[in-house]
């Protein structure tokens, strides 16, 4: 059995994958310089060339996009050996890539089990505009927050993604661009007229980023670093649903535009959608997004808010947003409700998303509203899911073992 073609189609076969995850290298992608420090140290690199060392890797990395040490060209070849005998900086198996007729692009990427049974698959999703390029990145396999209108919501959560699987989406996707040095764009593909292909990036993905802190903020860290991949913190954008604790950390330790994903103006109905509500209000929430470091006019907040048919998209509602968000800088995008299958919720007629959001802009707030991207891949706003689930305990352990008991049979 040729094992590469095996993990290279879309097929799952947990047996081959889970038994390759239990000898993988740790990887030298998603650590600090501090991290990559110590796991050099640990390899026998000498404590004088440790500064050296991670910075020249860190150029690789981040800067050239390298996933081969043998393309560390500056690094000595008895170095290089080292690093591939005990790290990887492999990219994520791509299992699916889909184009839109829009030019939006979606990734099925498939991680490790890391304790979830079975290899694990997270979509990323790609939305070429003519002045920028979007990468939504995922922070979670699944999700726990259960909103009634999110697809990925009827997806238990898995597990955490790790930092190194978080920026992987990122390196991925400026890989398959064209985006670093040297590199050939897709032929055909849609892109931004000129500068990156991946010139903003949005913590909307699969997930809930701030139930995966310090992974997430690990991962933001690097990709803003100057140094690496150099994103400016004003293209990058953290949606939460609404973990109060974590909105002030988000600001003070990370310092990335926040977005709440909000979508009812009541604490009744917003209950209903978005479940998280029950434990932390509105009241708490408006009060956490009124202390947001660095929150003023030229760095506002966005307030998501999904159109849904006869649901949230009354003129009250819409008076009832404009009260609730009073004294805060904010931009409002409105974004019509995306179907998938099983839900039965419908998007708002245009008329009325239209009468929303003239009602908002002549309050003073820009109102745009979202164009639907990707919807014919699944890939819009709230379609995002993959089949990944995780095994139970006595299932996995059962499964391990056979792991073990068939190493070596093909």
């Amino acid at each position: 059995m040729d094992v590469t073609e095996t993990l290279a189609a879309p097929v799952k076969i947990p047996a081959i994958a889970s038994r390759l995850d239990a000898g993988t290298k740790p990887t030298l992608i998603g650590l600090t310089r501090e991290e990559m420090a110590e796991a050099l140290k640990g390899v026998g690199v000498a404590e004088r060339q440790l500064r050296m060392r991670v910075s020249q890797i860190w150029h690789w990395l981040y800067v050239r996009g390298v996933s081969d040490f043998d393309h560390m060209t500056n690094v000595a070849k008895d170095m290089r050996e080292t690093l591939k005998t005990h790290f990887t900086i492999a990219r994520p198996e791509i299992v699916e890539e889909q184009v839109s007729n829009d030019g939006t692009r979606k990734w099925l990427l498939r991680f490790p089990p890391r304790g979830a049974g079975r290899p694990v698959e997270v979509e990323t999703v790609y939305i070429p505009e003519e002045g920028r390029g979007t990468l939504c990145i995922s922070s979670q396999v699944g999700c726990s927050l259960t909103c009634s209108f999110c697809h990925t919501g009827t997806q238990r959560l898995v597990r955490n993604l790790t930092a190194e699987e978080i920026l992987s989406q990122l390196l991925l996707a400026r890989d398959r661009l064209g985006d670093f040095p040297d590199r050939d764009t897709p032929v055909g593909a849609m892109m931004p007229a000129e500068g990156r292909k991946v010139s903003n990036i949005v913590m909307m993905g699969m997930g809930e980023p701030l139930y995966n802190f310090e992974s997430v903020k690990t991962a933001l860290l690097i990709a803003s670093d100057g140094d690496g991949l150099s994103l400016s913190k004003r293209r990058i954008t953290l949606s939460t649903s609404g973990v109060v604790p974590e909105i002030f950390r988000t600001g003070d330790e990370i310092g990335v535009m926040l977005a709440i994903s909000l979508h009812a103006v009541r604490d009744d109905l917003r209950d209903m959608l978005v479940p998280i509500n029950k434990k932390y209000p509105l009241k708490e929430l408006m009060d956490a997004c009124r202390k947001y470091p660095g929150l003023s006019n030229a760095r506002r907040i966005t307030f998501e808010y999904v159109m849904l048919k006869d649901v949230n998209d009354s003129l009250e509602d819409a008076k009832g947003l404009i009260q609730l968000l009073k004294g805060i800088p904010a931009k409002i995008n409105l974004i019509p409700f995306n179907p998938w299958p099983g839900t039965n919720y419908q998007c708002s007629d245009w008329a009325t998303i239209e009468k929303f959001a003239d009602f908002i802009n002549a309050a003073g707030y820009a109102s745009p509203i979202r164009t639907p991207r990707g919807r014919d891949i699944l890939a819009a706003c709230g379609q995002l899911k993959s089949e990944s689930e995780r095994m139970r305990k006595t299932e996995r352990l059962a499964f391990e073992a056979m792991m073990i008991a068939n190493h070596g049979e093909d």
